[in-house]
């Protein structure tokens, strides 16, 4: 008798041929989830989302938020695969109380996370969005920059994609601040960084970029009166998610010149939608270079995340551990 074919659903935007064949290949089925235009799983209801899943063995997923109630409603669902890394969406609590396997795409966007925030860098401190606004609007003066070549840059938290900023920026010959609850005297003596406290950190610097993980102790990390720390030609840098920076006082820091300019990929309305009129404010600032949470999405990092999050499922399904990193809660000895 031929055993029915597990069942993968992903509701992922952008979900590639090569990985839909890997999991074809090692016997699932796969669907992907379609949804209307500007519609994502992050904006699908609860009900929409359990008739998506009703079926599904394994869910590869987005940004939907996932609750117990949700979770509940899909006996026959093993693992949830964040494509991403991620995972406050996620109930964990929830996953282990039902049964569930969560994992994220360790490895799989670091590296375009870590080329956007140095690209972020570089806009904001050339002026870029400004010089273009300029042979635009017509004829004007040249706009002064800065160089990120031999600077000091900061960088708050010391996870994957941060040392992947530090990499790249001993190329610019920068020098290097880092602060994190856990030091790596290896590594700091590896790449020649040098462990400092925040305070410490925010005064010396002329680029802070955070990297820190967003936790309810580590909301607003960045409040006013960091900010107040800072230099008045420096730059803030957020490419790890919104809430660690507070964006109503990184919006006056701007407007005053207390700071001289940002770059963002991430704001606090994507949780709070009361604070949207605040990141409509943000992005319209000549000296702000914004991106939409966009990061991670290059055509290289997606379908690597994608590989990762498929490699997670397949693992699970057979009762295999996910590759070192991913697994978040559960058992793969399901």
């Amino acid at each position: 008798m031929v055993s029915e074919k597990k069942s993968v659903v992903v509701t992922q935007k952008f979900f590639d041929d090569a990985t839909i064949n890997y999991l074809e290949e090692h016997g699932f089925s796969v669907t992907v989830a379609s949804f209307p235009e500007g519609k994502t799983d992050a904006t699908a209801t609860e009900a929409e989302l359990i008739s998506i899943l009703s079926e599904a063995d394994a869910w590869i997923v987005g940004h939907a938020k996932v609750t117990l109630s949700l979770l509940q409603s899909l006996p026959r669902l093993r693992i949830v695969a964040r494509r991403g890394v991620g995972y406050e969406k996620v109930d964990l609590e929830a996953a282990l109380a039902t049964g569930k396997v969560v994992t994220i795409a360790a490895g799989g966007n670091e590296e375009s996370v870590a080329d956007r925030t140095l690209a972020l860098m570089l806009a904001a401190a050339h002026r870029l969005r400004e010089s273009q606004q300029q042979l635009i609007d017509g004829p004007g003066s040249i706009l002064l920059g800065n160089d990120l070549y031999a600077r000091t840059v900061g960088i708050v938290g010391l996870g994957r994609i941060a040392r992947n900023v530090v990499r790249r920026l001993k190329a610019f010959d920068a020098t290097v601040l880092v602060t994190t609850p856990r030091p790596d005297p290896d590594y700091g003596a590896a790449m020649g960084v040098e462990y400092v406290d925040l305070e410490t950190l925010l005064r010396r610097s002329d680029f802070v970029s955070i990297h820190a993980p967003f936790k309810p102790e580590t909301k607003h990390l960045i409040n006013a009166s960091r900010l107040a720390m800072m230099k008045s030609d420096s730059f803030l840098i957020n490419t790890a998610r919104g809430g660690l920076v507070d964006d109503q006082a990184l919006l006056a820091a701007l407007k005053s010149g207390r700071i001289a300019g940002a770059g963002l990929d991430v704001f606090e309305s994507e949780a709070d939608p009361d604070l949207a009129g605040v990141t409509r404010e943000l992005v319209r600032l000549p000296n702000v270079v914004a991106t939409p949470h966009s990061g991670a999405s290059t055509h290289e990092g997606l379908q690597r995340t994608n590989a990762v999050a498929a490699e997670c499922v397949v693992s699970v399904l057979d009762g295999k551990e996910p590759p070192p990193g991913c697994l978040i809660v559960g058992s793969a000895d399901l």
